[in-house]
């Protein structure tokens, strides 16, 4: 079946469409999820549909009006090299049967727009037939979104070139929205894209994060530790415990979030050391309502994710940032920006030592911190409110289009 999305579009509710590759962690999923609550909630007649390929989408509550379509998941392995997750396929076939899987989604959910994070020809080119099927119906919108930080201006440069994403992005993208501020960070920095290319992006600013309905929050006071996904927290967690451990008179205590990514053998090990701290520290296993975590906590130790980073200024919580180096700078990238914007601490391995005594004392600082809100600028949480306008006016140039 042919790629058809001409039929008029003009008597039914609108269809946002979202791409998120998701061969690791919880990043793109998480953002496209925020994405999706916002413009449905915006419009309460649109509905919202968001291919992934994380294994835990299925663990993630998704509003009224949003759901999503797992792709079979891939893994990195150590050599850098992509594998099927858990079916007998090769990579080839993995990437073959996603392209077409998403290829379906598109003709039978007939969407008004395609909104693709970060990869502009996917998870090893497996948009581009769907891309170039979409390029001759202007009916529908396609977007690129991008975090505020990708990674250091050389290696995204070669990075691109390698995925042929430039020629991609002139080519099939009606608009660029960038995550973030440009007087902050830009993320397009280094890359060789046209000037009708850079007319084409919008600066949204940060995502903002909803409490929404919370639950109840752990016995007060607490600092909340959070690495994220959990699959590169290693380094970070065995500094907090290292650290509690260390100092008997530290706190307030900490509750952990592994992630579920962290492997099996390190949370038993972690295990072992939380409940020899006696209550000091307790721990849980992947909290997709992180929020009330948020939410009643005195401070965050987490690493530089742009999620996590989004819920610290959200919640307005004093934060201490463990940012991981690689296989990128982009964590390292976002949180020194932010704490040369007073928005937070950073734990800098280079500057002051990833060690016991450096995050105690990060600890023990925390209070001592201004709140985000003390030097927030404006502007800079209006994501959702900017791009849930965007959608609103393309889809209403669209329909005057339809009924002219």
């Amino acid at each position: 079946m042919s790629l058809s999305i001409a039929k008029t579009k003009s008597n039914r509710a609108p269809r946002i469409l979202f791409y998120s590759h998701d061969t690791f962690g919880l990043g793109h999923l998480r953002r496209s999820r925020a994405l999706a609550a916002a413009m449905t909630q915006a419009d309460p007649s649109a509905s919202a549909l968001i291919l992934t390929g994380s294994p835990v989408a299925g663990r993630f509550t998704f509003p009224r009006r949003v759901d999503h379509v797992r792709l079979p998941g891939v893994t990195k392995r150590a050599d850098g090299s992509y594998a099927a997750r858990t079916i007998g396929m090769g990579i080839d076939e993995v990437t073959e049967l996603r392209s077409g899987l998403i290829q379906t989604a598109v003709q039978q959910f007939n969407p008004d727009v395609l909104i693709v994070d970060k990869e502009p020809t996917g998870f090893r080119g497996e948009l581009l037939p769907t891309l170039k099927q979409m390029e001759n119906d202007s009916g529908i919108k396609l977007i690129l979104g991008l975090r505020d930080v990708l990674d250091e201006p050389e290696v995204l440069a070669a990075e691109w070139a390698r995925k042929d994403a430039i020629a991609a992005t002139e080519r099939f993208y009606h608009e660029i929205w960038v995550y973030g501020l440009r007087s902050i960070y830009d993320p397009t920095e280094g890359l060789p894209l046209s000037p009708a290319a850079q007319s084409r992006i919008h600066w949204t600013g940060y995502l903002r994060r909803d409490l929404g309905p919370i639950g109840e929050s752990p016995e007060q006071p607490y600092i909340l530790i959070t690495p994220g996904g959990g699959g590169d927290g290693k380094a970070m967690v065995n500094l907090v415990l290292s650290a509690y451990e260390k100092d008997p008179n530290l706190s307030p205590r900490a509750v952990l979030v592994y992630g579920p990514f962290l492997s099996g053998e390190l949370r038993e090990e972690f295990e072992t050391r939380v409940a020899a701290l006696d209550g000091r520290v307790t721990a849980v296993g992947f909290e997709s309502q992180i929020e009330t975590l948020f939410a009643g906590a005195a401070g965050v130790v987490c690493m530089g994710g742009y999620n996590t980073f989004c819920e610290v200024l959200s919640f307005d919580k004093r934060a201490v940032i463990v940012p991981r180096t690689t296989p990128r700078l982009e964590q390292w990238i976002r949180a020194s920006r932010a704490e040369g914007l007073g928005l937070v601490r950073m734990l800098d391995e280079t500057r002051d030592g990833l060690t016991p005594d450096s995050m105690i004392q990060a600890i023990r600082n925390l209070p001592h911190q201004n709140l985000p809100s003390q030097t927030i600028q404006d502007g800079l949480l209006d994501g959702l409110d900017y791009v849930t306008d965007r959608i609103d006016t393309l889809l209403s140039r669209e329909q005057e289009r339809a009924t002219g």
